[in-house]
């Protein structure tokens, strides 16, 4: 079997805001064709235009090749050592961000080709037994332009979690820093808020998160928040310091009453290797922008053997979640992964890309069982979502 072409499709919501810290309003959708009939269906977390751009550039010398042209002729089946090779031959430019994440789309593509002619879902090319069920969590950010207006509709989200049956759920709040959510700029005690008011609405059961979105220049001032956190019995706390900050990453999981949870942004094991070092007690990584199910395992590997937990990130379209999940059932040290409730959401895309076969039901999911990836791109979706990011770029 060989790789014969790999389409690219950058796709936009018609609907986006600027000021939204979203990136699930956007998206790009690799899929890899055989010459035997197999499409395999990918996505990541990036600029869509800035992955397209790493997939279809030409080559001009060995270092700084495009994935497309690397990929073609390529036997499919063989997503290790291609993974190896792209990573290679585009290291002048790519090694890690962009370049990683753009060969993760490509990658998670190839696995899916793999589950395909195997006739099994991808978990079942890493492991014979994955769990009866998997969990869940429902990740939450109103919409809104006003705290108050974001306390009510969280409590509401909140709620409506808990009614769907899920166990889990993670709040957004984000008051300051570099990605403050539609301007809802104010101090930390606004967390605690937030927090105070889902926790109170959903009841002692039910697991929170929080993400902060990088909010705090200083370990005292995140481990403030943990400590008040900690009274609200939250599992963890996301991206609370910059990403480089290791240093403080290390000091502040020593120091904290609750897990620290990092890594969405990080790409390779390389970078996952450094933080989990730190002693960070959860790993994020991100399916595509880490390099693609082929990485993602390894990082996987590593966190257990650090006796680190993982709950990646999958904030984006159902091919993402569908990647999550997957990823889970061969994953023993994964407790929760993100799951983007299309029900819970504002994003068209996550509400309409995608059609697949994942079954939710009180609060868990169904394992994968069809072939590959078991999911199925709706075509009309994909049509008019390409067309409005056309029309952003005219």
């Amino acid at each position: 079997m060989k790789v014969v072409d790999v389409r690219t499709h950058v796709l936009l919501d018609p609907g986006y805001d600027p000021a939204a810290t979203s990136s699930a309003q956007d998206t790009i959708v690799v899929e890899v064709i055989t010459d035997e009939g197999f499409v395999g269906i990918g996505e990541t977390d990036l600029n869509a235009w800035v992955a397209r751009a790493f997939i279809e550039a030409p080559a001009t010398h060995t270092m700084d090749r495009g994935l497309k042209k690397q990929l073609i002729g390529r036997d499919p089946l063989d997503p290790g050592a291609i993974w190896e090779d792209l990573y290679v031959g585009t290291a002048m430019t790519g090694r890690r961000g962009g370049g990683v994440n753009a060969i993760g789309a490509l990658d998670i593509a190839l696995w899916d080709i793999c589950g395909q002619a195997a006739g099994k879902p991808c978990w079942q090319l890493w492991t014979d037994e994955g769990p009866d069920t998997l969990t869940p969590y429902a990740s939450l950010q109103p919409e809104v332009a006003s705290f108050d207006a974001y306390v009510e509709s969280m409590v509401d989200w909140g709620m409506r979690a808990k009614e769907l049956g899920f166990h889990a759920a993670k709040c957004e709040a984000t008051f300051s820093g570099p990605y403050v959510h539609k301007g809802l700029q104010g101090d930390d005690a606004q967390v605690i808020e937030v927090v105070t008011a889902v926790r109170e609405a959903v009841g002692p059961e039910m697991a929170l998160m929080v993400d902060v979105q990088y909010a705090f220049d200083s370990v005292e001032r995140a481990l403030r928040c943990c400590q008040a956190l900690a009274e609200l019995d939250v599992f963890f706390l996301e991206t609370p310091l910059w990403v480089d900050d290791l240093a403080g990453y290390a000091e502040l999981q020593r120091r904290s009453p609750i897990r620290i949870a990092q890594g969405e942004w990080l790409s390779t094991r390389h970078e996952f290797a450094d933080l989990i070092a730190t002693g960070i007690a959860v790993v994020q990584p991100d399916i595509g922008r880490v390099g693609g199910f082929t990485e993602a395992r390894r990082v996987c590997d590593l966190a257990a053997e650090a006796s680190c937990l993982v709950v990646p990130h999958a904030w984006k379209t159902g091919i993402s979640v569908a990647v999550a999940a997957h990823l889970a059932m061969a994953t023993p040290h994964m407790p929760f992964f993100e799951f983007l409730p299309a029900e819970l959401c504002e994003s068209r895309l996550r509400k309409e890309l995608t059609r697949d076969e994942l079954v939710f039901e009180g609060g868990m999911l169904a394992p994968p069982r069809r072939p590959g990836l078991g999911i199925d791109l709706d075509r009309d979706a994909v049509e008019h979502f390409a067309a409005a990011a056309r029309q952003l770029v005219r």
